[in-house]
Order: structure tokens, then C-alpha cells, then sequence
């Protein structure tokens, strides 16, 4: 027995096939995606906040310890994670229309899949890094000084063009919905 005489060939079903029993199935795949994007970046920015800003925070209490200034400039490397989070709010926005053409999301729901799973993943671990990078940063501007801000902002920038490319090349893949008029 082969499994096209045991489930019927499911390929001979179509489209029609499809968008019947299995419609919510392939459109959950789609959704999830676009959710994934989302929840992936919002780790890494998570993460890549808290890194930061246990560094801010020990740089912090070193300088209150010797009487000086807490420096405001540790919150600008603390903040920089979270636009990775905005990218894939972006994407994920851009993948909810393509929902409102169920064939289309339901053709398209592996690769929506794929879309939302690249996303996160190039966000998360942009956003990592660059909070892995404003934290030696902190540490870096607090025992030298403030020397070398600039320095640190280009490296953060360079980081941060990671997640700007993720979005804008993904943002590139997401299959087009076009608008049926009517008249």
C-alpha cells in the first residue's frame, strides 16, 4: 500500500482541497510566522537591553562611589536594542495583509513561515549583539573616561544596519497583494 491509495493523492485535490478542512491549518502556519517575527525580535532586544543596562548599571554605581556625575550617556547604548523590535513590527504588519487573501495565504504559508522565522532570527541576534556592544561600550566609556563614544556608536551602527537589512530584504519577499477593483 502506498500513501497515495491509503490518503488519496492529495496533490490531484488542488487548491480546492486546500482552502477547505485544512484553510485554518495553512493560514495558523502563515500567522505563525508573522507572530515569530515579532516575538523573536522582542527577545533579542530584551536581551540585548539587559545586557546593556547591567553594565550602565554597575558603570553607574562606580561613579557614584568616587562622587561623580552619573553619566545620561549610558542610556542612549542601553536603548539602542529595541528598534530591532520596531523592524519586525514592520515585517510582521507587511505579512498581515497578504491574510486577507486566503488563497494567497494559504499558497504562500511555508514560505510567510520562513519570512517570519528569518526575520526574528536576523533581529534577535542583531539586537544581542548590539547590546553585547553597548555593554563593553559602557564599561569601555567608564574606565576610559568617556573617551571613544563615537567609536562605540559606529559599532552599534554597524550592527544595527544588520537589522535594517533583515527588514528591508524581507520586507522585499513578502509576496504582493494586489486589490481587486470592482466597478
Amino acid at each position: 500500500m502506498t500513501p497515495e491509495t491509503a490518503f488519496g493523492d492529495i496533490s490531484s485535490m488542488g487548491l480546492p482541497f486546500l482552502l477547505g478542512a485544512t484553510e485554518i491549518f495553512w493560514r495558523f502556519l502563515g500567522e505563525m510566522g508573522s507572530v515569530l517575527a515579532l516575538g523573536m525580535a522582542a527577545v533579542g532586544s530584551a536581551v540585548g537591553i539587559g545586557l546593556a543596562g547591567q553594565a550602565a548599571a554597575g558603570a553607574w554605581a562606580k561613579e557614584a562611589k568616587a562622587g561623580r556625575t552619573l553619566s545620561f550617556t549610558y542610556i542612549i547604548l542601553v536603548g539602542m536594542p529595541i528598534s530591532q523590535t520596531l523592524y519586525a513590527m514592520i515585517v510582521m504588519n507587511n505579512m498581515l495583509g497578504v491574510f486577507a487573501n486566503p488563497e494567497l495565504a494559504v499558497a504562500d504559508s511555508g514560505f510567510l513561515l520562513g519570512v517570519g522565522l528569518a526575520t526574528g532570527m536576523g533581529e534577535m541576534l542583531s539586537a544581542w549583539m548590539q547590546g553585547m556592544i553597548g555593554a563593553a561600550g559602557i564599561r569601555a566609556l567608564a574606565e576610559g573616561e568617556g573617551k571613544g563614544f563615537a567609536f562605540i556608536i559606529i559599532a552599534l551602527g554597524i550592527v544595527e544596519t544588520v537589522g535594517i537589512f533583515t527588514m528591508v530584504f524581507l520586507l522585499g519577499m513578502i509576496p504582493a497583494v494586489t486589490a481587486v477593483v470592482t466597478g
